[in-house]
């Protein structure tokens, strides 16, 4: 038997074993699920740094460091975030409307698991899975299976010594295309969460199933004028934010646009920092080290540091840098580095004022971006106010744009999967969480007298109707 076969087979075995596990599951108090949610998220912490290294190993992308914080945030914030969420039974009543909404599982959930982040997604998904009373079975890049496999291994351990059935937290172990697209559409499956490149999500759009898909950004920073005073720290966020995992998050920032006063302070700080500017032969040979001459990333240079990257590129830089920084002179095909980077390297440009700023901002979303996330550090409300038009899902204040998105550092929904909204092709722009992965059922009393819809709207003048 091939692969491919084999593959097939397995994610067929997987569906039917996840369903037999969901229909033991559906009969489990909201509580017992809770604290089998708990006991999943606490597994995983002392495995955190273990999970970390067979993803850098298997992989090739990141660091052990960045993947372990990662996984943790991925298990602890997350799970502390859902304790205080209600997804199962009465979710909410309105008494003056005599309505009531409850909340049912949806059944098995395929997840698709990107290779950027094949640890930390798993254990997102199958925590939010499982709050909502699914089944779970996951589908890895073939170059993170084993990680994948092992990461799924301690959380479904931990949910069968809680009281789980077996079957209900799976990774496939083979995975081929063919075997992803058949767990897909398999009629066991009830829902599919992917997360990767736009091919995969038109693939899981075309699966036949309801889909929650994410795909792709390029994130914009605007720096304006008004915080010209604290440069420093905008210079600490932007990098540190890029260079986290060595820039693997789609989320991170992308692209640099500094207001005009402020851009030689931003400049001079951000080389503080660590970042390299390179200089226009420099970029150049950068650009063909990420990218083909057809646009695609080269998949082998993702997720490198920036010493390595220059290196492949053929030039030298100091020992502490941590972000690459190039000057394209546009934004579009012709302007690779323009384009989304998995990897620590940030596209710079200047504006000389606000509305240029937006503008640069609006053409890098629109060039493989468009209803992700932009960032901007400003203190002044009515600049805030107008770049809040730009066509993001996410527009992040005076933060980091990979603590921010992923709701660390602000108030949004602690998630691993970004919605990106129609204008990209994904149904939901919101921050994905356990929450998307339920039925909400209306009980709905009557609240007012049917009769009335004759009173108002019969043919009888007489009676107050319409003739």
């Amino acid at each position: 038997m091939d692969a491919d076969l084999r593959s097939i087979a397995g994610a067929r075995r997987a569906a039917e074993r996840a369903f037999e596990a969901w229909l033991a599951f559906r009969a489990t108090p909201p509580e017992t699920i809770d604290s089998m949610v708990e006991s999943m998220a606490l597994a995983i912490e002392p495995e955190a740094e273990r999970l970390a290294r067979l993803a850098v190993e298997e992989t090739g992308y990141g660091n052990v460091p960045d993947k372990r914080i990662k996984n943790l945030f991925n298990s602890l914030s997350v799970a502390e975030w859902l304790r205080n969420v209600r997804t199962l039974g009465v979710l909410w009543r309105d008494e003056g409307e005599k309505v009531a909404a409850i909340g049912e599982p949806m059944g098995v959930v395929a997840a698709l698991i990107p290779v950027t982040n094949p640890t930390s997604t798993v254990i997102f998904k199958a925590l939010s899975a499982v709050k909502a009373g699914n089944a779970i079975v996951c589908a890895p890049h073939p170059r993170g299976v084993r990680c994948g496999v092992a990461t799924a291994a301690v959380l479904a351990r931990a949910a069968e010594q809680a009281g789980a059935p077996p079957g209900l937290v799976q990774c496939l172990d083979e995975v081929t295309i063919q075997g992803t697209d058949e767990l897909m559409r398999h009629r066991r499956t009830s829902v599919v969460m992917a997360t990767g490149g736009a091919a995969m999500v038109r693939a899981a759009y075309s699966s036949g199933k309801p889909t929650l898909a994410v795909g792709p950004g390029n994130v914009p920073v605007y720096v304006h004028r008004s915080v010209a005073d604290d440069l420093a720290e905008v210079a600490e966020r932007i990098i540190v934010s890029k260079s986290f995992d060595y820039g693997t998050a789609c989320v991170a920032e992308q692209a640099v646009i500094a207001d005009a006063p402020a851009a030689r302070g931003l400049r001079h700080e951000m080389k503080l920092k660590g970042a390299y500017f390179c200089t226009s032969a420099e970029a150049g040979r950068l650009a063909s080290v990420l990218f083909d001459r057809h646009g695609a990333p080269v998949v082998e240079n993702v997720g490198q540091s920036a010493k390595r990257l220059a290196s492949l590129a053929g030039f030298d830089v100091p020992p502490r840098t941590r972000v690459l920084v190039a000057e394209p002179a546009g934004v579009g095909p012709g302007a690779p580095l323009s384009a989304e980077k998995l990897a620590p390297v940030l596209a710079w440009y200047e504006a000389a004022e606000t509305g240029a700023g937006i503008e640069a901002a609006e053409r890098v979303l629109r060039h493989g971006g468009w209803g992700h996330t932009a960032v901007i550090h400003a203190r002044d409300p009515e600049v805030v106010a107008g770049y809040g038009r730009v066509p993001a899902g996410r527009v992040l204040v005076n933060t980091p744009a990979i603590t921010g998105g992923m709701g660390f550092s602000t108030g949004l929904e602690p998630s691993f999967m970004l919605g990106t909204g129609t204008a990209s092709g994904s149904i939901v722009s919101d921050n994905v969480t356990a929450l998307h992965l339920i039925n909400i059922k209306r009980i709905a009393w009557e609240s007012r007298p049917w009769r009335d819809l004759h009173e108002l709207y019969g043919d009888e003048p007489a009676r107050g109707g319409r003739a």
